[in-house]
């Protein structure tokens, strides 16, 4: 076996829910790609009385974090199997009983999108393979150049967008608001690509959502809010929505700002980071590290942060604590052998962490 093509990893989410008819239920995202590629997402768990609350995790939006795809079909391939035929689940030295995988889809609701970006994916597979963004000519500001071509998805939400108003002039954020960057830049505007209305499209379908997941490469770790400067819970005064502030953020170990985070919730952030941690760590080994997203590099722009800022500033939304996992070390890519045991330490980490919700 090696890594899934654009159409291997459609064909395996569109297989599951046909295998497994009363634990999975497929969906039709909204706006086809850039390419004209339809997306879909997958929902398993138990029916249940009561709605459930729910767990919802992507990947494949970076076109050149190849296994994170891999990652999230094998893992709803396990549950779904397990589930079925009433097992436990090993990966190397984490297990789980049967009695924790019934009660976890029995409890949650967990929404998989596997492949937000098919375009990107296809492009790096089949011609760039270090290519990172969208296939978006429109929006590029340079068609006629290829290296103009395309927007960084995870710098698309819409969270501090207008960085170079937010950002203190000497701060260091990964986004741009040049075209023809071909790492992160931000796009025209919020939410201009049809890959990022997807996502936002799956969490007004499901309302219920707790709990965020995007799955990236590489660096051995997990994130949890925020990633545009230093946490603090002190002073909820001083945060992203506060105009004040403009021109300050993103600075380590300055007192001129930190973003507010209830403490509550920077507990229970790093509880689940820690507790996803202990899943990867018991494979194999290997040890993952919880820390915010700032202190890997300051962002604006990405999911975890998004999904977590929508109840600060619509009061009628459920609170939605964001991460991003960081698979993997030193390679996009890596030989299949190795990534193998990798979609084995990250899905015991994804088990455990569904696990830990609780």
């Amino acid at each position: 076996m090696s890594y899934l093509n654009i159409t291997e990893v459609d064909s395996a989410v569109t297989s599951l829910a046909t295998a497994y008819p009363g634990l999975s239920h497929i969906m039709t995202l909204p706006e086809p790609s850039s390419e004209g590629r339809t997306v879909h997402a997958l929902q398993i768990g138990a029916a249940a009385p009561i709605p459930k609350d729910c767990v919802m995790m992507i990947g494949g939006v970076h076109a050149r974090e190849w296994g994170s795809c891999e990652i999230l079909v094998h893992f709803a391939a396990d549950l779904l199997e397990a589930f079925t035929a009433g097992t436990g689940l090993g990966y190397g030295g984490t297990t789980f009983t049967a009695d924790q995988v019934q009660g976890l889809l029995k409890r949650l609701d967990i929404v998989l999108l596997p492949l937000v970006n098919p375009d990107g994916r296809l492009y790096s597979q089949t011609v760039d393979s270090m290519w990172r963004k969208n296939r978006n000519p429109a929006n590029s500001g340079g068609s006629s150049n290829p290296d103009c071509i395309g927007v960084d998805i995870n710098r698309n939400y819409d969270f501090l967008f207008d960085f170079e108003r937010a950002f203190a002039p000497t701060a260091t954020p990964r986004v741009s608001t040049d075209p023809c960057d071909q790492q992160v830049y931000e796009g025209p505007s919020a939410f201009s690509e049809p890959e990022t209305r997807n996502v936002r499209q799956l969490l007004g379908w499901f309302p219920r959502t707790r709990w965020f997941v995007d799955v990236h490469s590489y660096s051995q770790d997990v994130l949890y809010n925020w990633g545009d400067d230093e946490n603090q819970s002190v002073d909820p005064d001083m945060n992203f929505r506060n105009s004040r502030y403009n021109g300050k953020r993103g600075l380590p170990g300055d007192e001129a700002y930190a973003e507010y985070i209830p403490k509550d919730d920077a507990d229970t952030a790093l509880e689940l980071a820690k507790a996803f941690c202990r899943g990867v760590q018991g494979v194999r080994g290997i040890t993952y590290k919880p820390l915010s997203g700032f202190h890997l590099y300051p962002t604006s722009g990405t999911s975890d942060d998004y999904v977590y800022s929508r109840h600060f500033t619509d009061p009628d939304r459920d609170k939605v604590l964001g991460f991003t996992v960081e698979w993997g070390l030193k390679f996009f890519h890596p030989p299949w052998a190795e990534m193998e045991k990798i979609i084995l330490d990250v899905d015991a980490g994804l088990v455990q962490f569904c696990l830990a919700t609780a």
